[in-house]
């Protein structure tokens, strides 16, 4: 063996040979890279009705909790006493017909707003939207426009930066922590709950205030679009919603292509361009960062900010507005008026929605306005179906709850028929109950004892109160032994 086999060999580095793509498919990889969105602020017809909104909506949220209505919070869902208190009304478990009610006009109504005018409710009244609105404005004040936040993102960390995040995040878990706190008032009595807070009582309350704060602050803070686009259901489901008849933002590409950036002195039309000069105004102010010139997307949420850009745009370059604007598809693709496209939109699917909404929204006043404010459960008691009492009687024994749905006391009094000699023969024939409470009472029911065949008979308890406090008849049974 010689000298130079002997020596060291010297090791090549051999670059990795790029994956020839597959004769069979292109590899897909299962999750798609985010990137953050910036968006943009636009004043404009749709942005004002969007802060309108917001305004509203918490106004009402907000403010609602610390509103009394006689010695009682206005709106409170008591779970614990079982008790649901909306304005003048107290409604029970027993109500729970009511809530079904509302549940199914709530979902007719949004059936409706999508069937005319797409995702309205997302645009402009969806709670993410709301607090994501009111999380970008903060966004906004502290850390500067568009271009700010930007540039703010990708320096290095100064004391600045550090300062702006820093109060940005604590304005944002402030709110976040005021929302959860309003959310649980809802189902706490509010001033009691602050009192509990502020003493650092009530653990399930902190638990829970704490959880929706934490709720609003991802959401709104960080996930954002990603809940529109990902997480709500309504974005998927929405397209059997939708028809070709349906009001949603549309871009009007017959007359925007050929896209292409010019100056207003250039005759565009001689060099055969369209009125977009592609300056992605459009896709800078959209919340969930698409660009609506590709048509029709599912992540769309209907706010109209692209069309408050694009007429912005079309009137610096002045050209007439609606490039970009809400429309339908058949709208767009045979340039209907106005006029004809509101025809359009009032279809039969339209008009059977609104005719099932008003029908069910007058039977559930109708329902509300003659509801008894009065309502009684009947148990029997289990220990002693039937038995003989002294002077030959034969007895039945029975709890009643009986509950005062009005906001006075009320004095019922309790009767029974069904029977031959059937009497209530209770010390508490007449029962005071205070009001909005409700209270078991202990009833004792006496037929002679021969007076009936053996088995079960159909009695009624009859229960009236003075006035105002209803009168409500229970059905229940007798049992007579054999």
């Amino acid at each position: 063996m010689t000298s130079s086999d002997r020596s060291p060999r010297k090791v090549i580095p051999i670059a990795a040979a790029a994956p020839e793509p597959s004769a069979e498919g292109e590899i897909v990889s299962l999750y798609e890279a985010q990137r953050k969105i910036y968006p943009r602020s636009i004043s404009g017809f749709f942005a004002r009705w969007r802060w309108a909104m917001v305004f509203l909506t918490q106004l009402v949220f907000y403010g609602l909790p610390w509103l009394e209505w006689g010695q009682r919070q206005m709106v409170l869902f008591d779970l614990g006493a079982r008790r649901f208190y909306i304005f003048g009304l107290v409604l029970y478990p027993q109500d729970f017909i009511y809530l079904t009610g509302l549940l199914i006009i709530s979902a007719l109504s949004l059936f409706l707003f999508t069937a005319v005018a797409g995702r309205l409710w997302c645009g402009f009244a969806c709670p993410q939207t709301v607090y994501t609105e009111i999380f970008m404005w903060i966004e906004h004040k502290i850390e500067g426009d568009r271009s700010a936040r930007l540039r703010l993102d990708n320096s290095p960390w100064t004391f600045e930066k550090v300062r702006k995040k820093f109060l940005k995040q604590f304005v944002w878990i402030a709110v976040s922590l005021w929302t959860g706190f309003t959310f649980v008032g809802y189902f706490v009595p509010i001033r009691e709950l602050g009192g509990e807070l502020l003493a650092l009582q009530g653990g399930w309350q902190i638990f829970w205030v704490l959880f929706y704060g934490f709720a609003t602050y991802g959401n709104a803070g960080f996930m954002r679009e990603q809940v529109c686009k990902y997480m709500c259901p309504y974005a998927r489901f929405q397209s059997a919603m939708f028809d070709r008849d349906t009001l949603i933002v549309s871009y009007d590409p017959e007359r925007g292509e050929p896209r292409g950036p010019r100056t207003k002195a250039v005759d565009y039309k001689a060099k055969g361009l369209g009125d977009c000069i592609d300056c992605t105004l459009c896709v800078q102010v959209c919340p969930v960062g698409i660009d609506i010139r590709k048509g029709l997307q599912y992540e769309c949420i209907g706010c109209g900010l692209c069309v408050d850009a694009c007429n912005t745009v079309m009137d610096k370059m002045h050209y007439p507005r609606g490039l970009i604007r809400y429309s339908t598809q058949n709208g767009v693709l045979n340039r209907w008026s106005q006029s004809q496209i509101l025809r359009h939109v009032l279809r039969p699917r339209v008009l059977i929605y609104t005719t099932v909404l008003v029908a069910l929204c007058v039977g559930m006043l109708v329902s509300l306005t003659m509801r008894t404010p009065l309502k009684v459960d009947i148990v029997r008691d289990r220990a002693a179906l039937s038995r003989i009492v002294a002077g030959g009687k034969l007895e039945n024994v029975y709890r009643l709850q009986i509950m005062n749905a009005t906001e006075a006391a009320q004095r019922y009094r309790i009767t029974a028929n069904g029977l031959q000699g059937l009497e209530v023969v209770s010390e508490e024939q007449e029962v005071e109950i205070g009001a909005a409470e409700s209270r078991w009472v202990s009833v004792r029911l006496h037929i002679p004892y021969g007076s009936a065949s053996s088995g079960s008979h159909t009695i009624h308890f009859e229960i009236s109160g003075g006035e105002g406090g209803g009168k409500v008849s229970e059905k229940s049974i007798f049992l007579v032994p054999r």
